[in-house]
Protein backbone atom coordinates (compact mmCIF):
# COMPACT_ATOMS: atom_id res chain seq x y z
CA UNK A 1 0.00 0.00 0.00
CA UNK A 2 1.51 3.37 -0.99
CA UNK A 3 1.89 6.03 1.66
CA UNK A 4 0.04 9.36 1.31
CA UNK A 5 3.44 11.01 0.83
CA UNK A 6 3.77 9.21 -2.50
CA UNK A 7 0.99 11.40 -3.85
CA UNK A 8 3.37 14.33 -3.67
CA UNK A 9 6.42 12.43 -4.92
CA UNK A 10 4.88 11.68 -8.30
CA UNK A 11 4.67 14.71 -10.63
CA UNK A 12 1.44 13.59 -12.30
CA UNK A 13 -0.20 13.06 -8.91
CA UNK A 14 0.83 16.55 -7.77
CA UNK A 15 -0.83 17.92 -10.88
CA UNK A 16 -3.91 15.81 -10.23
CA UNK A 17 -4.14 17.00 -6.63
CA UNK A 18 -3.80 20.62 -7.70
CA UNK A 19 -6.54 20.15 -10.29
CA UNK A 20 -8.82 18.50 -7.72
CA UNK A 21 -8.05 21.22 -5.19
CA UNK A 22 -9.06 24.00 -7.57
CA UNK A 23 -12.14 22.11 -8.69
CA UNK A 24 -12.97 21.37 -5.05
CA UNK A 25 -13.18 25.10 -4.36
CA UNK A 26 -15.37 25.71 -7.42
CA UNK A 27 -17.49 22.61 -6.88
CA UNK A 28 -17.89 23.18 -3.15
CA UNK A 29 -19.01 26.80 -3.42
CA UNK A 30 -21.24 26.45 -6.46
CA UNK A 31 -22.45 23.05 -5.25
CA UNK A 32 -23.90 24.73 -2.16
CA UNK A 33 -26.03 26.93 -4.42
CA UNK A 34 -26.91 23.90 -6.51
CA UNK A 35 -28.46 22.05 -3.56
CA UNK A 36 -30.08 25.18 -2.11
CA UNK A 37 -31.67 26.09 -5.46
CA UNK A 38 -32.51 22.47 -6.35
CA UNK A 39 -30.40 22.50 -9.49
CA UNK A 40 -28.81 19.06 -9.09
CA UNK A 41 -30.47 17.62 -12.20
CA UNK A 42 -29.42 20.62 -14.28
CA UNK A 43 -25.83 20.42 -12.99
CA UNK A 44 -25.56 16.72 -13.76
CA UNK A 45 -27.11 17.25 -17.18
CA UNK A 46 -24.70 20.04 -18.16
CA UNK A 47 -21.84 17.57 -18.41
CA UNK A 48 -23.88 15.13 -20.49
CA UNK A 49 -25.15 17.90 -22.74
CA UNK A 50 -21.59 18.79 -23.74
CA UNK A 51 -20.80 15.23 -24.85
CA UNK A 52 -21.55 15.67 -28.59
CA UNK A 53 -19.50 18.87 -28.68
CA UNK A 54 -16.61 17.14 -26.97
CA UNK A 55 -16.72 14.28 -29.47
CA UNK A 56 -16.68 16.64 -32.44
CA UNK A 57 -13.94 18.81 -30.92
CA UNK A 58 -11.78 15.77 -30.12
CA UNK A 59 -12.11 14.41 -33.65
CA UNK A 60 -11.45 17.82 -35.23
CA UNK A 61 -8.46 18.61 -33.04
CA UNK A 62 -10.23 21.53 -31.38
CA UNK A 63 -9.63 22.21 -27.70
CA UNK A 64 -12.48 20.32 -25.94
CA UNK A 65 -12.86 22.96 -23.19
CA UNK A 66 -13.78 25.62 -25.73
CA UNK A 67 -16.36 23.43 -27.43
CA UNK A 68 -17.74 22.28 -24.09
CA UNK A 69 -18.03 25.85 -22.82
CA UNK A 70 -19.94 26.96 -25.91
CA UNK A 71 -22.38 24.06 -25.63
CA UNK A 72 -22.80 24.42 -21.87
CA UNK A 73 -23.54 28.14 -21.98
CA UNK A 74 -26.03 27.60 -24.79
CA UNK A 75 -27.64 24.80 -22.81
CA UNK A 76 -27.86 26.98 -19.69
CA UNK A 77 -29.56 29.68 -21.75
CA UNK A 78 -32.11 27.21 -23.12
CA UNK A 79 -32.90 25.85 -19.66
CA UNK A 80 -33.24 29.37 -18.26
CA UNK A 81 -35.65 30.41 -21.01
CA UNK A 82 -37.70 27.26 -20.45
CA UNK A 83 -37.72 27.90 -16.70
CA UNK A 84 -38.93 31.45 -17.23
CA UNK A 85 -42.07 30.16 -18.93
CA UNK A 86 -45.07 29.01 -16.94
CA UNK A 87 -43.30 29.40 -13.60
CA UNK A 88 -40.53 26.98 -14.45
CA UNK A 89 -42.73 23.98 -15.24
CA UNK A 90 -40.72 23.18 -18.38
CA UNK A 91 -37.24 23.36 -16.84
CA UNK A 92 -36.91 19.72 -15.79
CA UNK A 93 -38.54 18.53 -19.01
CA UNK A 94 -36.08 20.49 -21.16
CA UNK A 95 -33.19 19.29 -19.00
CA UNK A 96 -34.16 15.64 -19.33
CA UNK A 97 -34.88 15.76 -23.06
CA UNK A 98 -31.63 17.56 -23.88
CA UNK A 99 -29.60 15.20 -21.69
CA UNK A 100 -31.01 12.07 -23.31
CA UNK A 101 -30.67 13.50 -26.82
CA UNK A 102 -27.12 14.73 -26.22
CA UNK A 103 -25.90 11.39 -24.92
CA UNK A 104 -27.54 9.57 -27.84
CA UNK A 105 -26.08 11.95 -30.42
CA UNK A 106 -22.67 11.77 -28.77
CA UNK A 107 -22.65 7.96 -28.89
CA UNK A 108 -23.70 7.95 -32.55
CA UNK A 109 -21.00 10.47 -33.46
CA UNK A 110 -18.33 8.62 -31.51
CA UNK A 111 -19.16 5.15 -32.84
CA UNK A 112 -20.47 5.66 -36.37
CA UNK A 113 -19.21 9.02 -37.61
CA UNK A 114 -15.78 9.63 -36.14
CA UNK A 115 -15.07 6.06 -34.95
CA UNK A 116 -11.55 5.97 -33.51
CA UNK A 117 -11.29 9.74 -33.63
CA UNK A 118 -13.06 10.14 -30.30
CA UNK A 119 -11.67 8.96 -26.95
CA UNK A 120 -15.05 8.09 -25.50
CA UNK A 121 -13.81 6.73 -22.15
CA UNK A 122 -11.84 9.84 -21.26
CA UNK A 123 -14.63 12.11 -22.48
CA UNK A 124 -17.21 10.36 -20.33
CA UNK A 125 -15.11 9.59 -17.24
CA UNK A 126 -12.18 11.99 -17.47
CA UNK A 127 -8.44 11.46 -17.50
CA UNK A 128 -7.16 13.05 -14.32
CA UNK A 129 -3.62 11.78 -14.85
CA UNK A 130 -3.32 13.55 -18.21
CA UNK A 131 -4.16 17.07 -17.03
CA UNK A 132 -2.52 19.81 -19.09
CA UNK A 133 -1.38 23.26 -17.91
CA UNK A 134 -4.35 24.71 -19.78
CA UNK A 135 -6.69 22.52 -17.75
CA UNK A 136 -5.12 23.81 -14.53
CA UNK A 137 -5.58 27.41 -15.63
CA UNK A 138 -9.21 26.69 -16.49
CA UNK A 139 -9.79 25.08 -13.08
CA UNK A 140 -8.14 28.08 -11.42
CA UNK A 141 -10.45 30.40 -13.34
CA UNK A 142 -13.44 28.33 -12.20
CA UNK A 143 -12.31 28.56 -8.58
CA UNK A 144 -11.89 32.33 -8.87
CA UNK A 145 -15.28 32.63 -10.57
CA UNK A 146 -16.93 30.65 -7.79
CA UNK A 147 -15.34 32.78 -5.05
CA UNK A 148 -16.19 36.11 -6.70
CA UNK A 149 -19.71 35.03 -7.66
CA UNK A 150 -20.47 33.77 -4.16
CA UNK A 151 -19.15 36.96 -2.59
CA UNK A 152 -21.02 39.32 -4.90
CA UNK A 153 -24.12 37.41 -5.99
CA UNK A 154 -24.58 34.98 -3.10
CA UNK A 155 -27.06 37.15 -1.16
CA UNK A 156 -29.10 37.71 -4.32
CA UNK A 157 -29.10 33.99 -5.15
CA UNK A 158 -30.23 33.22 -1.62
CA UNK A 159 -33.01 35.80 -1.65
CA UNK A 160 -34.22 34.75 -5.09
CA UNK A 161 -34.22 31.10 -4.09
CA UNK A 162 -36.19 31.50 -0.87
CA UNK A 163 -38.58 34.29 -1.94
CA UNK A 164 -38.54 34.89 -5.67
CA UNK A 165 -41.70 36.99 -5.70
CA UNK A 166 -40.56 39.15 -2.80
CA UNK A 167 -37.18 39.69 -4.42
CA UNK A 168 -38.85 40.69 -7.67
CA UNK A 169 -41.20 43.02 -5.80
CA UNK A 170 -38.31 45.12 -4.50
CA UNK A 171 -37.03 45.60 -8.03
CA UNK A 172 -34.25 43.02 -8.13
CA UNK A 173 -33.61 41.48 -11.60
CA UNK A 174 -34.51 37.93 -10.60
CA UNK A 175 -34.34 36.58 -14.14
CA UNK A 176 -30.86 37.94 -14.69
CA UNK A 177 -29.71 36.74 -11.27
CA UNK A 178 -30.92 33.21 -11.95
CA UNK A 179 -29.39 33.22 -15.43
CA UNK A 180 -26.00 34.19 -14.00
CA UNK A 181 -26.20 31.27 -11.56
CA UNK A 182 -26.92 28.79 -14.35
CA UNK A 183 -24.12 30.17 -16.51
CA UNK A 184 -21.64 30.12 -13.61
CA UNK A 185 -22.49 26.50 -12.86
CA UNK A 186 -22.29 25.51 -16.53
CA UNK A 187 -18.91 27.19 -17.02
CA UNK A 188 -17.44 25.65 -13.87
CA UNK A 189 -18.75 22.18 -14.73
CA UNK A 190 -17.03 22.38 -18.13
CA UNK A 191 -13.66 22.99 -16.46
CA UNK A 192 -14.10 19.72 -14.51
CA UNK A 193 -14.62 17.60 -17.65
CA UNK A 194 -10.91 16.81 -18.22
CA UNK A 195 -10.69 15.50 -14.66
CA UNK A 196 -13.94 13.59 -14.14
CA UNK A 197 -15.59 13.51 -17.57
CA UNK A 198 -19.10 14.28 -18.71
CA UNK A 199 -20.83 11.72 -16.49
CA UNK A 200 -19.14 12.22 -13.11
CA UNK A 201 -19.46 15.95 -12.51
CA UNK A 202 -21.88 15.23 -9.67
CA UNK A 203 -18.95 13.92 -7.61
CA UNK A 204 -17.61 17.48 -7.38
CA UNK A 205 -20.63 19.75 -7.78
CA UNK A 206 -23.48 17.90 -6.06
CA UNK A 207 -22.44 15.14 -3.67
CA UNK A 208 -20.11 17.12 -1.33
CA UNK A 209 -22.71 19.88 -0.93
CA UNK A 210 -25.52 17.36 -0.44
CA UNK A 211 -23.45 15.69 2.29
CA UNK A 212 -22.67 19.00 3.99
CA UNK A 213 -26.33 19.98 3.89
CA UNK A 214 -27.18 17.04 6.16
CA UNK A 215 -25.40 18.80 9.03
CA UNK A 216 -25.11 22.48 8.14
CA UNK A 217 -27.41 24.79 10.11
CA UNK A 218 -26.72 27.88 8.03
CA UNK A 219 -25.62 28.96 4.57
CA UNK A 220 -22.09 29.85 5.70
CA UNK A 221 -21.64 26.44 7.28
CA UNK A 222 -22.98 24.82 4.12
CA UNK A 223 -20.53 26.71 1.91
CA UNK A 224 -17.56 25.90 4.16
CA UNK A 225 -18.55 22.27 4.63
CA UNK A 226 -19.07 21.75 0.91
CA UNK A 227 -15.59 23.06 0.09
CA UNK A 228 -13.90 21.03 2.84
CA UNK A 229 -15.64 17.84 1.76
CA UNK A 230 -14.90 18.41 -1.92
CA UNK A 231 -11.21 18.95 -1.16
CA UNK A 232 -10.97 15.95 1.18
CA UNK A 233 -12.87 13.60 -1.12
CA UNK A 234 -10.74 14.64 -4.08
CA UNK A 235 -7.50 13.95 -2.22
CA UNK A 236 -8.76 10.64 -0.84
CA UNK A 237 -10.06 9.61 -4.25
CA UNK A 238 -6.64 10.31 -5.80
CA UNK A 239 -4.99 8.20 -3.09
CA UNK A 240 -7.44 5.33 -3.64
CA UNK A 241 -6.80 5.49 -7.38
CA UNK A 242 -3.04 5.27 -6.81
CA UNK A 243 -3.45 2.43 -4.32
CA UNK A 244 -5.79 0.35 -6.50
CA UNK A 245 -4.33 1.44 -9.85
CA UNK A 246 -7.85 2.59 -10.76
CA UNK A 247 -9.08 5.56 -12.84
CA UNK A 248 -9.01 8.63 -10.57
CA UNK A 249 -12.31 10.13 -11.75
CA UNK A 250 -14.46 7.12 -10.81
CA UNK A 251 -12.43 6.70 -7.60
CA UNK A 252 -13.33 10.26 -6.54
CA UNK A 253 -16.98 9.56 -7.36
CA UNK A 254 -16.98 6.36 -5.28
CA UNK A 255 -15.39 8.12 -2.31
CA UNK A 256 -17.91 10.97 -2.53
CA UNK A 257 -20.84 8.56 -2.78
CA UNK A 258 -19.56 6.46 0.11
CA UNK A 259 -19.13 9.56 2.26
CA UNK A 260 -22.67 10.67 1.52
CA UNK A 261 -24.07 7.24 2.37
CA UNK A 262 -22.15 7.10 5.66
CA UNK A 263 -23.16 10.65 6.57
CA UNK A 264 -26.81 9.85 5.85
CA UNK A 265 -26.75 6.79 8.13
CA UNK A 266 -25.06 8.73 10.93
CA UNK A 267 -27.45 11.66 10.53
CA UNK A 268 -30.43 9.31 10.84
CA UNK A 269 -29.28 8.36 14.33
CA UNK A 270 -28.74 11.91 15.60
CA UNK A 271 -31.29 13.94 17.59
CA UNK A 272 -33.71 15.90 15.44
CA UNK A 273 -32.59 19.07 17.19
CA UNK A 274 -29.83 19.26 14.57
CA UNK A 275 -31.84 20.81 11.77
CA UNK A 276 -30.10 21.12 8.40
CA UNK A 277 -30.36 24.30 6.39
CA UNK A 278 -33.56 24.45 4.34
Amino acid sequence: MPSPAELLELPFMRTALLELGLLGIAGGLLGAWVVLRRLAFFTHAVGGATFPGLVVADAAGIRPLLAGLAVAVGYAGAVHRAGARAGGRYRDAVTGVVLAAALAVGVVLASDVFESGARVDSLLFGSLLAISPGDLWAAGAAALLAVLATATLGPAWLASGFDSEGTRAIGAPVGRIDALLLVAIAAAVVTSLPAVGALLTASLFIVPAATARLYATGVTALLAGSVVLALAEGALGAYVALWLDAPPGPAVAVVAGGTFAAATLIRAGLPHRLAPVA
